[in-house]
């Protein structure tokens, strides 16, 4: 006989029998006596009837005796079992653990031993066998060993595993199923007797499968659910042709499917597999007359085992999915590391935002913006800094747009509003005999819908005592074009009060000329882009006759209007030159100042006007 072990298992799974393994010890301890004196064991008559299948096993584990249902059982009659040792007919030696509980309970040491064996009889066929061995009391000691059959249970354990394991509508492997195969992979001795010690992951869900669902019903959905099950099936079978195992494909819930590849051989095995699954649904699906197309996103995730858990795994390849949603849907996109990153740290700042408001965590920078004409400082941007505890200062196109997405704008523009106010009233009182300044402060379209811009603005210069005319709001092109109703109503009332209104970004967006003759406008900001078109300043290269020729007409068109213009990223005196020259108002950029600490604009106040000098 032959076997493997399957360890310990409940005493509640032995069979209970008429004459039980009690019977049989007490009838051994009563026939002690008659042992002793060479006649024949006082039990063998119960031991012979009994239909639970045992023997009598002496401390040197070789079989004294056995009975006729123990025979019927291992395929052979009971004389033939007698002086065989009892580990090899049931597999007792096949592990350590069982090999050392059964010569324990054979000294005396221990008292019982109960396990399960896979046992194969002489004919061929296989049976599953619980075996448990006790202590004889009385007579010349040994064991009684009895075993019982317990195929017809395992088959039904296995079937009922099999049906907790399995999704019933594809019949692949579940999530639970899944889930333990990825445990077992990556514990560490699983690939370090053999293997290459990586893991690969294919997480994928099909494009717009809901549509399926809400159009042609979930008994269509569910067709379809099963054909793409085969299609993964087949592409798991074909990828695991030329390798040492086939990929586990699995059902995870919905729509999600995921293939498992263990000791993957790295990323390329990993492409190869999800471009042929990309590629094996392609192909129509025809369900009972529905004609379907469908395509899938995958999210590829291939790595060391070591170090990784399963939550980690699923956690990486479920961001990956993602990314191959948001970059365009039926693709395959390859986890990595720093776009990762990335996303932590921007999950991270969005948590904190909130927080950091109130710890007071914010900071403005202001830069200057100058006359073209005069080289005089006629007022600065306000720019908002993020002093994070971990990250260090962060500029506003880090978190502004985590700002604009969870509603935090709102009060964080607010303080920004009021800081900047109040610090160039600051800088007026500072500098009482100087133009004063205005300040130019950025507004996001969101302020206006989910709070009171009008009634904020307001409020803080009556609180600031600062006058309407020097407070200047920037809101983007985009923002400002086709603007109606409360948004359109709110720049009115600004401007109605004295506030300037300024395009921020103007010709990146609508660019409706006409419209933008009847907005509260006084100031547009040209967009960096058409600024950068002048840097030829000791390169030798001519500048582009175009650049020029859109500005001047952009400039010369806001005069018209009435508005004055602002050029962004100015860079070097030949930029400013050829600005000044076609009638651009005022500039901003790092010819003149990079954005600096308000202590610093008290300086620039107090000093001399800028250079205005020819290219």
């Amino acid at each position: 006989m032959s076997g493997t072990s399957e360890g310990p298992t409940p005493a509640a799974d032995l069979d209970r029998s008429a004459v039980t393994v009690s019977d049989i010890k007490a009838s051994t301890r009563r026939g002690a006596a008659e042992d002793s004196d060479g006649g024949p064991p006082a039990y063998r008559s119960v031991f012979a009837a009994a239909p639970l299948a045992m023997a009598v096993v002496d401390r040197e584990g070789l079989v004294r005796d056995a009975n006729e249902a123990l025979g019927v059982l291992l395929g052979g009659g009971p004389a033939a079992l007698v002086g065989r040792s009892a580990a090899d007919l049931l597999d007792l030696a096949s592990d350590a653990r069982t090999w050392h509980a059964y010569r324990e309970v054979l000294r005396g040491r221990q008292a019982k031993l109960r396990c399960t064996r896979r046992l194969k009889r002489p004919d061929g066929r296989s049976l599953w066998a619980q075996v448990t061995v006790a202590p004889l009391d009385g007579g010349p000691g040994g064991v009684l060993l009895s075993v019982t059959d317990v195929s017809g249970h395992r088959e039904l354990q296995a079937r009922l595993r099999h049906l907790q394991m399995h999704d019933p509508v594809t019949r692949l492997p579940n999530r639970t199923l899944f889930f333990e195969r990825v445990t077992g992979a990556l514990e560490a001795e699983s690939y370090e007797q053999s293997g290459t010690g990586r893991i690969g992951l294919c997480y994928l869900d099909l494009d717009g499968f809901k549509a399926v669902n809400d159009t042609l019903g979930h008994r269509v959905g569910d067709r379809l659910l099963a054909a793409v099950a085969e299609r993964l099936t087949v592409c798991a079978e074909e990828a695991g042709r030329t390798r040492p195992s086939v990929p586990l494909v699995a059902r995870l819930g919905g729509d999600e499917f995921a293939l498992l590849v263990e000791d993957s051989t790295g990323t390329e095995q990993l492409a190869d597999l999800a471009e042929s699954v990309l590629k094996a649904l392609q192909a129509p699906f025809d369900l009972s007359g529905q004609r379907l197309n469908v395509s899938a996103s995958i999210g590829v995730v291939e790595r060391h085992a070591v170090g990784t858990t399963a939550t980690g795994l699923m956690q990486a390849a479920d961001t990956t999915l993602y990314w191959a949603k948001v970059d365009g849907k039926d693709r395959w996109t390859l986890f990595d590391p720093e776009r990762n990153a990335h996303l932590m740290t921007r999950q991270a700042l969005a948590s904190t935002l909130r927080p950091a408001i109130e710890r007071g965590e914010f900071r403005l920078d202001y830069q200057p913006l100058v006359g073209m004409s005069d080289g005089q400082l006629r007022g600065v941007e306000a720019l908002v800094r993020w002093d994070h505890p971990h990250f260090g200062l962060l500029p506003p196109n880090r978190f502004v747009a985590l700002a604009e997405e969870d509603g935090s704008i709102v009060p964080l523009g607010r303080w920004v509003l009021a800081t900047a106010c109040r610090q160039a009233r600051a800088w007026q009182l500072a500098h009482p005999d100087d133009q004063p300044l205005f300040v130019s402060v950025n507004v996001a379209v969101r302020q206006v819908w989910d709070s009171d811009l009008v009634a904020d603005v307001a409020e803080i210069l009556a609180e600031t005592e600062l006058d309407p005319a020097l407070l200047q709001l920037e809101l983007t092109e985009s923002a400002v074009m086709g603007s109606a109703g409360r948004p359109l109503q709110a720049l009115q009332a600004l401007s109605d009060m004295g506030v300037n209104i300024a395009i921020d970004d103007f010709g990146t967006g609508y660019s409706n000329l006409a419209y933008l003759s009847r907005l509260p406008v006084s100031v547009l900001k040209l967009d960096g882009s058409f600024v950068r078109g002048f840097q030829y300043e000791g390169t030798g290269a001519p500048p582009n006759p175009a650049d020029e020729v859109v500005v001047e007409a952009m400039i010369d068109l806001a005069h018209r209007l009435g508005l004055t213009v602002t050029a962004e990223c100015v860079e070097t005196s030949a930029q400013a030159a050829r600005l000044r020259r076609i009638g651009c108002d005022t500039g901003q950029g790092w010819l003149y100042s990079r954005p600096v600490p308000p202590d610093r604009i008290s300086e620039l106040m107090a000093g001399a006007s800028y250079a205005v000098g020819n290219p």
